[in-house]
């Protein structure tokens, strides 16, 4: 039978439907060290993955790479072997690497560190304030760990009746990185669950804390709306997620001490804040009390002096008011006496006495009778009335 003839594009084709269905259908584990490393516009990943009897061309991208990486480190990378069709060349598809050893996982930390750092998520004044007295509290841990018992039970001794609201999740090995980040957002979606967020486990090796040490639980906790507290590990063990909290604690139970306060030592603040404040009232009260005696007895010279004053402004009144009374009697005779005189004077008086005032036609008083001349009408005033009169005869 004659042989089917491939394009080079069928071909390769063929090669990578083999690879993945048949010879690698859930993608390959490779270990080695990186070689070559290097990122193309700032999106693109490449670099080798050697031992000392071969080199494997990997491929990569940035956002999938959450591991920083640079020559010599040893890791361990899962991704699809493929070969490009454009080039030809064989290389691996790159979707998750994990540092190999301890040297390899420390350098990767500081590699991590340096990067975070830079970009603020370390950053002291970010960092949120814890409340003291919380209601509801946040655990994100395994709920089968020693670590989760241990917080539990100091947080019950120190103040009771705190609502604990626990997301449990593995704390190492392949899914404890996304479990993480999902409690977490799951917490933020729902911030009626908690005021304080408690991220734990116990302690551990390097290899054990290594989902404390990744970007994504980095930015996770970065980006919570709710105040974070990491207690990972022992007093000794330090993790990423320790830099980007907004507290960290040494030991979960330091934790539990540290998002709750202790009855005992509340009490102790309370009664030493009543007996500061009765303190401060008493002497408040000692010191107004000097005040008012002070003010009691300074209005009370003032009143005094304020008599004294008035004693003094009336008896000046009252001679004023003699005075004035004095100069008011002497005009009122002096009044009484023009009165006297304009009543003397005035014309009704001597009307009175039976005297009559004539005026002529122009209605003038008539002093002289050569004023007028025979028969001009002539009027006459008396006491009760005006009599009207004809000049009879000439003067």
């Amino acid at each position: 039978m004659e042989q089917r003839v491939l394009s080079v594009s069928e071909f390769i084709k063929s090669l990578n439907i083999v690879f993945e269905d048949a010879v690698f259908p859930e993608g390959a584990t490779i270990e080695g060290e990186v070689s070559q490393y290097k990122v193309s516009q700032g999106k693109w990943v490449w670099f080798d993955l050697k031992d000392p009897d071969g080199v494997l061309s990997c491929f990569s991208t940035v956002w999938q790479l959450k591991t920083p990486l640079e020559d010599g480190m040893k890791v361990r990378v899962h991704g699809m072997p493929t070969v490009f069709q454009k080039s030809g060349r064989f290389t691996v598809k790159v979707d998750r690497v994990e540092p190999v050893g301890e040297g390899a996982l420390k350098r990767a930390f500081e590699l991590l560190k340096k990067k975070l750092d830079g970009e603020g998520l370390f950053a002291p004044e970010r960092k949120r304030p814890i409340p003291r007295f919380p209601d509801r509290i946040g655990l994100i841990a395994s709920t089968e760990s020693a670590a989760y018992g241990d917080f539990l039970r100091i947080l019950g001794n120190r103040w009771g009746g705190v609502g604990v609201a626990a997301i449990h999740v593995q704390v190492q090995g392949q899914g404890a990185v996304s479990d993480i980040v999902d409690a977490f957002r799951h917490f933020n979606s729902r911030p009626d669950l908690a005021e304080v967020l408690v991220l734990t486990r116990g302690g551990g090796s390097i290899e054990d804390l290594q989902a404390f040490n990744s970007e994504e639980v980095a930015r996770a906790i970065f980006s919570s709306k709710i105040p974070v507290v990491s207690a990972i590990g022992h007093e000794r063990d330090l993790t990423i997620a320790d830099f980007v909290a907004d507290l960290r604690a040494s030991t979960p139970t330091n934790a539990a001490e540290l998002v709750a306060p202790d009855r005992r030592e509340v009490e102790r603040e309370v009664r030493a804040a009543a007996a500061s404040m009765e303190s401060v009232l008493r002497g408040e009260l000692a010191g107004g009390e000097r005040r008012l005696f002070q003010l009691e007895t300074h209005l009370t010279e003032h009143v005094r002096q304020a008599r004294a004053e008035c004693d003094t402004l009336f008896a000046d009144l009252r001679s004023v008011i003699i005075k004035m009374e004095q100069r008011l009697g002497g005009l009122r005779s002096a009044v009484d006496r023009e009165e006297r005189v304009l009543k003397s004077l005035d014309p009704q008086a001597v009307l009175k006495r039976g005297y009559g005032i004539a005026r002529g036609p122009d209605g003038g008083i008539l002093r002289d009778p050569a004023s007028v001349d025979k028969g001009d009408r002539i009027s006459v005033q008396l006491q009760k009335g005006m009599l009207k009169a004809e000049v009879a005869s000439d003067n």
